[in-house]
């Protein structure tokens, strides 16, 4: 394998991830050394990796020429019975006190995708310093270390984590309640599902079963693709539909009065973790403002980041937060697992619309901090024209936007206009896709639209 091959191997905001046609066994194998040499050096003897994989068809596959790579190299290898949620693997990590894990997942990608994360010791994403080394670190695997093969040992990684899950969130009292739970066709089902009914809730399953094309349908759980969860929540079946991407560690709530915006979930979430306790929260600069205020109420801060979950994880510690996310549905509580959970969030979230229903907590934060509309859009553009086309941006920022003007611009992940009427808008570039994304929020929907259309032409005007 030459070089130019493995030139293909980029880790983006959360991991590789590429089309099958590019995700092929010598390069997942190179990644597998490297990730190998990264945890043996400079003199450290192997240790244990835990190795997992979602549902697509390829995934289980991958992971087993991981994890034969890691154990020719002398590391032992636990592998789960089954597919498994991305966060589970994560606090299987962290629980065990592992070296670190891989997990074979493409996320909320289509069927025609595969991928791969890394999770250092503790179990929080990798770092742009971790995964740059794993980058340039990689080669062939070694036939010979000089070293023992190491073990491969399956292990129920699920039941332990639903058991950690229940006595972190107290064991709450769902019954009563009755959910529904869309897992996709992904990794959450049998355990998202399965969290949620041991705790007493009634669950009506959606696309629980097995299908590794995901039915056709990218495993994302925007509100396009939730059609049947929100009919099932609207023509009363249901007081609350939950739903989980490919991996499940990320969400969507379904409420009465329709899909939720995670913005506001974000807010309803923290919210409810401080009717127990206290601290700071972690959001991304494309995050809502209004968790700022909600902080601010609660003589808390909240601090921005960069987009992606590494980001969030790494000032979740710093600041000893709370809790952190993003816009894009992923959360994490630091003391559980400086990650995205989907599975837990899950549970969280059914606490809370236990005591006090999301629509009605919803409308209290609204009533207190204001009310805000955000969606993005993505522009097609080559990964290798994104930092051209930002820098065109850059040098030719507007006075006004959609009618308003430009009051503060911020460079932190991309390009960041602050309009004067407390709007927003954010041009930045994908970190798994070649595509721009842009991002915006407004008082209202209208509003709204006229800034999604404004940031497409900024951009249009420098492709």
């Amino acid at each position: 394998m030459s070089d130019s091959s493995l030139e293909a191997v980029q880790f983006g905001t959360d991991g590789w991830r590429a089309t099958l046609d590019s995700f092929t066994t010598p390069r997942v194998r190179a990644v597998g050394q490297a990730v190998a040499d990264h945890l043996l050096s400079p003199d450290a003897e192997p240790g244990t990796v835990a190795v997992g994989y979602d549902a697509r068809e390829s995934s289980a596959g991958f992971a087993a020429d991981l994890a034969g790579v890691l154990r020719t190299n002398g590391f032992d290898v636990l592998v789960p019975e089954r597919d498994v949620p991305t966060p589970v693997l994560a606090w299987t990590v962290r629980e065990r006190g592992l070296a670190g894990g891989l997990m074979l997942t493409a996320s909320h990608n289509p069927a025609d995708y595969n991928g791969v994360k890394f999770l250092p010791a503790g179990g929080a994403p990798a770092g742009a310093a971790v995964t740059d080394a794993i980058v340039e670190g990689l080669r062939p695997p070694v036939t010979d270390p000089g070293r023992p093969r190491g073990e491969r040992v399956k292990l129920n990684m699920r039941e332990p984590y639903l058991a950690h899950a229940r006595e972190f969130c107290a064991t709450p009292d769902l019954s009563g309640l009755t959910l529904a739970y869309d897992a996709m066709h992904g990794s959450g089902r049998g355990v998202t599902d399965e969290l949620l009914r041991s705790c007493g809730a009634e669950v009506l399953e959606l696309r629980t079963d097995t299908d590794p094309s995901f039915g056709g349908v990218p495993p994302e759980p925007s509100e396009a693709r939730l059609a049947e969860l929100v009919a099932t929540v609207e023509e009363g079946e249901a007081t609350l539909g939950i739903a989980n991407d490919g991996d499940a560690d990320r969400i969507a709530v379904v409420t009465e009065r329709g899909y939720l915006d995670a913005n506001l979930l974000y807010c309803v979430l923290y919210e409810h973790l401080l009717e127990r306790r206290s601290g700071d929260a972690v959001r991304t600069v494309s995050t809502t403002g209004l968790v700022d205020r909600v902080a601010g109420a609660h003589d808390h801060q909240a601090h921005q980041t960069a987009v992606g979950f590494k980001h969030v994880a790494r000032a979740m510690a710093e600041q000893e937060a709370l809790f952190g996310g993003e816009e894009s549905g992923g959360f994490g509580v630091t003391d559980h697992l400086r990650n995205k959970d989907g599975v837990l969030i899950a549970l969280l979230a059914a606490r809370a619309h236990q005591a006090t229903p999301i629509d009605r907590r919803v409308a209290t934060i609204r009533d207190r901090f204001g009310d805000i509309a955000q969606d993005r859009l993505s522009v097609a553009c080559p990964d290798e024209d994104k930092p051209v086309v930002l820098e065109r941006l850059a040098e030719a920022i507007p006075e006004r936007v959609a009618d308003v003007a430009v009051e503060a611009v911020s460079d932190r992940d991309g390009v960041k206009l602050r309009l004067a009427d407390g709007s927003w808008l954010l041009i930045r570039p994908s970190g798994t896709e070649p595509k721009l994304r842009v991002y915006c929020e407004a008082a209202t929907r209208a509003r709204l639209d006229a800034l999604l259309a404004a940031g497409e032409r900024l951009v249009d005007a420098q492709l």
